[in-house]
């Protein structure tokens, strides 16, 4: 079945306080793509951030945002006034998220709703059910994110030897003495799952799916990471043996070094894969399909040893490959994934993703530089999704602007456009990503609005100016819903039903 969505960030809707939310916003939007003819809405990770804000180095595998919680809901239910919220800065540009206010006085604000949530205690039942039904994870992170609190963000690996190496003895005063705190961030995860489920359930009501993204990788400042080390390969000491990173390319010749734990496999396998089925079904909390970044390393993964500066001494391991899957179409009701294959494809890669089923992506700004590249639209597939560009990627816009006149001229002369005009070629590419025999056609918000570099969500090997772009308030018109929906028609991807 043909079908097609829309790709934007939650932080990137233009909610009220600051970033964007589960706010009146968010359920606009959605009201904008249902009008619009679209089956699908992408969204980027929703865990709690950590090192430079990345969605792709969360905190936690299982744990929502907070900063996603809308301040609007809590109003409503009497747990803070318009007053208090509109007292504090969340920073003064609208277009951009401003991450250090929102760290420093956000968690005042919803730790007062916390209080009067407790006083009232109207909802008491329903909490005490989620932190029992979210046990498996959620006592770990609330201690995790107690701990880091009070040792003022440092790492847990830095943390005192007992409490670093988990002693009984050390857990329990933990839990005494943070009793208050373990609670907040409890509470915090709470209203996240409640608001989120709220707001999918009014998109899957419109016939709309949501698509997320699960890192491969979690952060080694995780909760994840301190809790069950088994699942990483660690050392005694509980340093990482190695740790992620990228082969030594034409791009760079000392590769890159990402820092992300390896996992034990072997050790997985033993367990059955239990960590990744719980992981898996506790992403299918938040969405209706998953997008898995980095596919290729369930097949192969390079490794570099801890503590080196580069990647250069690095090797390349087998993952678990269709084993792992074997095991999650066992315990896992529908595995809807698509898997994120860009980059080198061997023919090891090639054979996992047939195996699976799953469909890949196809990236028309990879495509429309080079006649043979397998990401123009001759090669495409019925199963596997197109885009325009991803959240790695310079809105088309940008990029039709950066490329060279050769590439500009062979992307005009492939989807055949005389438009001289940069917004109505990148509208000619976002046709010919309509018109791939692609299943799914994937376009990012920025595109149809013909945003350029201002509007990108992250340049990939840089640690400022990510993950913050912010559409304004009131921007999305009647007519480009209509043009949108006009295009979706045309290409008949309207969803049936």
């Amino acid at each position: 079945m043909r079908e097609s969505g829309i790709l934007f960030p939650v932080f990137s809707i233009p909610s009220r306080f600051g970033i964007g939310s589960f706010s009146k916003e968010a359920y606009e939007f959605v009201d904008f793509i249902y009008g619009a003819a679209q089956g699908y809405w992408q969204i980027l990770p929703v865990g709690p951030t950590g090192f430079g804000d990345s969605p792709y180095q969360p905190f936690s595998a299982f744990a929502g945002n907070p900063y996603f919680i809308s301040l609007e809901d809590l109003i409503e239910e009497g747990l803070l006034t318009w007053e208090e919220c509109n007292a504090v800065f969340f920073g003064n540009d609208e277009t951009r998220v401003d991450y250090g206010s929102q760290y420093e006085n956000r968690d005042p604000l919803l730790k007062k709703a916390f209080v009067r949530f407790k006083e009232f205690g109207k909802e008491e039942k329903e909490f005490k059910a989620f932190i029992k039904k979210e046990n498996s994870w959620l006592e770990d992170y609330a201690m995790f994110t107690a701990l880091k609190r009070k040792m003022e963000g440092k790492a847990w690996y830095d943390w005192d030897t007992d409490i670093k190496n988990r002693k009984k003895e050390a857990l329990k005063k933990v839990k005494t003495e943070l009793k208050e705190e373990i609670e907040f961030v409890c509470f915090k995860q709470y209203e996240f799952d409640k608001q989120w489920k709220k707001l999918r359930k009014y998109a899957n009501d419109k016939g709309i799916k949501i698509i997320g993204d699960l890192p491969f990788y979690v952060s080694y400042d995780s909760s994840d990471c301190w809790a069950h080390p088994e699942v990483f390969l660690m050392n005694r000491d509980l340093t990482p043996q190695y740790v992620a990173g990228c082969a030594p390319d034409a791009f760079s010749g000392t590769g890159q070094l990402w820092g992300n734990p390896i996992y034990d496999w072997e050790n997985l396998k033993k367990s059955g894969y239990d960590w990744w089925i719980r992981r898996i079904e506790r992403n299918y909390d938040f969405y209706d399909v998953i997008r898995i970044d980095h596919f290729h390393g369930f097949c192969e993964y390079y490794a570099v040893p801890y503590g080196d500066q580069t990647a250069e001494n690095g090797k390349f391991c087998k993952g678990p490959g269709m084993d792992l899957f074997r095991a999650l179409k066992r315990s896992v009701k529908e595995l809807r994934i698509i898997a994120e294959d860009l980059g080198n494809n061997t023919a090891e890669n090639v054979e996992l993703l047939q195996e699976t089923g799953f469909p890949g992506m196809k990236v028309l700004q990879y495509g429309f530089t080079s006649w043979d590249s397998c990401y123009v639209n001759h090669r495409h597939v019925n199963n596997c999704v197109v885009y325009t560009g991803t959240h790695d990627n310079t809105p088309t816009r940008a990029w039709v602007e950066e490329i060279n006149e050769g590439e500009r001229d062979f992307c005009r002369r492939y989807i055949n456009s005389l438009n001289s005009d940069y917004g109505a070629l990148v509208w000619d590419i976002i046709r010919e990503a309509y018109r791939s025999v692609a299943d799914l056609c994937i376009i990012p918000l920025q595109d149809y609005l013909c945003f350029g570099k201002e509007a990108r969500i992250n340049t990939p090997g840089t640690a400022k100016g990510n993950w913050e772009w912010r559409l304004r308030p009131n921007y999305l018109s009647e007519e480009l819903k209509q043009s949108i929906r006009g295009l979706t028609e045309l290409y008949s991807r309207v969803p049936k039903g």
